[in-house]
């Protein structure tokens, strides 16, 4: 095809990010990029991009919830001063046990995707209803859901089955890890250089790791739902059930039903818990930095928490891979945070790891070990929507 522009559609809890591709005769160009942000606040951005950084669209719309969000972009795509897409990719965390592979869009396929919203109860419903819209608003287009957990789908079972009864277990009950698009590509720029042992760590306001053999996903942090695993900007992390237990009881003391109390705990669990919770402060690394610059115990609490838990996955990562060749940070914190690198890795050197200080104050992809580190440690960027294109050009193929 001499030109095949795709779309990329990234949807998050209260935003949508977007992309186009010029990616026909093997070529992955990105043409314009560009979000909707604060979706359901009254701080709401509406912007785009063009190739060189050009700002075509930058906008403070009242944006009061993903109808009015959506239909933003999609008017502007439909304006004539943007191509119109050939195929459309979206990203998705979690299909459930039914759909673990990237495939075609169908409206019976967001139907089955649907029933296991719990298992990404953030994300699903706004994905969904993009992929709903985005078969409506663009008629004829092709639609392709590629699944974060499509990259995680390789874990061995001793790995991927939680220790529950059985029952739960046939209901999909399953560890599915998130943040599978961004590991996948690491491995793709690694190309053709992937070491054997490889561990990657995606560090943003969500944070997770995995271990990856050969290019491959052995294990990763996050389990069901991507509250699992790493403590991050809101979430818990793996903690014990008993202290879930514990705050469930405390609110069905005053909870109307059931299903309310369970939707005070998730609120607990996946919006009020990690950084926020541990600082009662900021959910953002940067706000906790001046913080801790000002002496608030709190804020240092949580960082320390941060990374001391990141430290343990990477040490347990080492020996489930029996040694390590590559430590990678990415995401938002693991690119642009230099003293949260130095923090990880600083009781790590009897694994191998031993950054240069020099080196690790580079943003942006760089290698940051220092010469006789028997392991490299690098920052890559991730490039999320680069690998959705990928997929698509793949399934248009097919």
């Amino acid at each position: 095809m001499s030109s095949l522009p795709v779309l990329v559609l990234n949807s998050g809890s209260s935003s949508i990010k977007f992309s186009v591709y010029e990616a026909g005769n093997g070529k992955r160009i990105r043409l314009h990029e560009g979000a909707v942000d604060g979706i359901g606040t009254d701080q709401g951005k509406f912007w785009i991009k063009d190739a060189s950084g050009k700002k075509l669209v930058d906008e403070t719309p009242a944006l009061p919830n993903r109808a009015v969000a959506f239909k933003l972009v999609a008017d502007a795509l439909h304006s004539g001063d943007f191509p119109v897409p050939a195929a459309i990719g979206h990203r998705m965390v979690c299909g459930g046990p039914t759909v673990q592979e990237n495939q075609l869009i169908t409206p019976e396929l967001i139907d089955e995707m649907e029933r296991y919203t719990a298992f990404a109860p953030l994300h699903t419903p706004i994905a969904c209803y993009i992929m709903r819209e985005s078969l409506r608003l663009f008629p004829g287009v092709p639609n392709f859901v590629c699944l974060d957990s499509y990259f995680h789908r390789t874990m061995p079972e001793v790995v991927t089955h939680m220790p529950i009864p059985e029952e739960y277990s046939a209901m999909g009950v399953r560890r599915y890890g998130a943040h599978g698009i961004s590991y996948e590509s690491i491995v793709y720029q690694l190309q053709p250089n992937v070491p054997e042992k490889l561990v990657v760590a995606h560090l943003g306001n969500g944070a997770s790791i995995s271990a990856i053999r050969n290019g491959k996903c052995l294990s990763t942090s996050m389990g069901l739902t991507p509250t699992g695993g790493i403590i991050s900007g809101t979430r818990t992390g793996d903690i014990d059930p008993g202290v879930l237990l514990f705050i469930l009881r405390k609110i069905a003391e005053t909870a109307k039903s059931a299903s309310e109390a369970a939707d005070q705990l998730e609120t607990v669990a996946s919006k009020k818990a990690g950084l926020l919770g541990v600082s009662s402060l900021s959910n953002d690394m940067r706000d906790l930095r001046e913080a801790i610059n000002a002496g608030n115990a709190k804020a240092r609490l949580a960082v320390d928490k941060f990374t001391w838990t990141i430290a343990r996955w990477i040490g347990s990562y080492v020996a489930e891979l029996n040694g390590l060749d590559m430590l990678v940070f990415t995401g938002g914190i693991g690119e642009n945070d230099i003293a949260a690198r130095a923090e990880i890795c600083a009781g790590l050197g009897a694994l191998g790891i031993v950054l240069n200080p020099a080196r690790n104050n580079a943003r942006g992809e760089a290698v940051i070990s220092a010469e006789n580190s028997p392991v490299t440690v690098r920052v890559i960027p991730p490039a999320e929507d680069l690998i959705i294109v990928n997929h698509v050009v793949r399934l248009l193929a097919e």
